[in-house]
């Protein structure tokens, strides 16, 4: 399906090169002002106006009046992504058996680390219950929520078909070097 909009909160396409700590200080971070130091200024990432203040998002920074504007209906002040659109579609569409959290995170479009800091903020916001064994269901906050970004991005209530647009993001695998067998005396 084709995307009509370009203007809605994304990840970082490179967020997966974070280590786990730096990348939760940052989910935490997002939304917070921040100020330029004395003499300096901040960009809106959209508008590119000069800002003393500004939302942070993940390094870059917005307006409160983009900021605002980027917000869907029905995210209640939560700023969601593809990735959050891609966890509520798929629990969404699983209306005969929940789905667990674990087949969410790995198919949510980023990162599993990322995956699952997003299923926590979106069941603490109320958007996703979780039962005791870890089986999803979306609530009618979260069906708002869905439609919301869908209308956003594609300008159309959510469908399956939206889904299709997202890739797994395996997280990086550092390879071993092999250890080559030298006959080396010892020194000691």
């Amino acid at each position: 399906m084709q995307k009509r909009s370009n203007l809605y909160f994304k990840y970082p396409p490179n967020i997966h090169e974070l280590d786990l700590a730096t990348m939760v200080n940052m989910f935490r971070s997002r939304g917070e002002p921040q100020k330029a130091a004395p003499g300096e200024y901040l960009a809106c990432a959209v508008t590119q106006h000069l800002l003393k203040e500004g939302k942070w998002w993940f390094g870059v920074h917005y307006s409160q009046k983009t900021w605002d504007n980027l917000l869907t209906k029905g995210s209640e002040g939560y700023p969601l992504t593809e990735a959050e659109l891609n966890v509520l579609g798929r629990i969404y569409i699983s209306t005969e058996d929940a789905p667990h959290r674990e087949v969410i995170e790995k198919s949510a479009g980023v990162t599993e680390k990322l995956a699952y800091l997003i299923v926590n903020d979106l069941r603490a916001f109320g958007f996703i219950a979780e039962d005791d064994t870890g089986f999803l269901r979306i609530t009618p906050r979260g069906e708002k929520a869905l439609n919301g970004i869908a209308r956003r991005i594609y300008e159309k209530r959510f469908m399956p078909e939206m889904l299709n647009n997202y890739e797994v993001v395996e997280d990086p695998t550092i390879e071993r070097a092999q250890k080559k067998d030298l006959d080396q005396k010892s020194l000691f």
